[in-house]
Parts: C-alpha cells; structure tokens; sequence
C-alpha cells in the first residue's frame, strides 16, 4: 500500500488515478475505534486499517457519508464503490488528471 499523510504520491485506492499526494482513510473511522460494538465484529487489525486516497476522494466520502456510516456499512473499498454518490464520483474523478479539484462542481440538489 502507497500513501502518506501530506506528502509523497501514488495510485488512488478509490478512483485508481496516480497522483502526487496521498491521504489516509481509515475505514473504521477513528472516532468509532472504541465502540464496543466494533471490537466484537472487527479484530485490531480491521479496525487499524487505512487506504490511500487522493484528496478528492477523501473529501467526498465524508462530505456524503457520516462515521456511523462508514463503520457499519461502508468499511471496504467494494462497499464504498457501492454507494451510488461515491460511486457516481469514483468514476467521474477517475477520468481526469491530477489536480483536478471540486470547488464548483455543481452538486445534484436531490
């Protein structure tokens, strides 16, 4: 797995663009890390685990989902795929270059 926290680069693990910088997701959000709940359905590891991300990407997830989300069903990268909104930018964003942003992407109102 290749990614950082602000700087070096690598392949999206989301939308599979090279790009010059990475973030991590953690696909048990952090907050959600001491839930009793989570540490009967997930062991240390599954819980620990993060992905790379090009910012874009990151962003979005949290602008759609919430942490309760993410932890309870959206904790893989198939699932997230699965979601029609990330889906729907997975492969919009895949298509364009690095350092392509969002800022004025016009959001479906629905």
């Amino acid at each position: 797995m290749n990614y950082t926290n602000g700087a070096g680069g690598g392949r999206c693990e989301l939308c599979g663009r090279p790009v010059e910088r990475l973030t991590r997701h953690h696909l048990v959000p952090r907050t959600r890390h001491k839930n009793k709940r989570n540490k009967k359905t997930f062991d240390r590891r599954e819980i620990h685990r993060t992905v790379g991300l090009c910012p874009p990407c990151h962003r979005h997830i949290h602008t759609v989902l919430d942490n309760k989300d993410l932890e309870r069903h959206y904790n893989t990268l198939e699932a997230l795929r699965s979601h029609p909104e990330v889906g729907k930018f997975v492969a919009w964003i895949g298509k364009k270059p690095h350092g392509t942003t969002t800022v004025g992407r016009h959001r479906d109102p629905r």
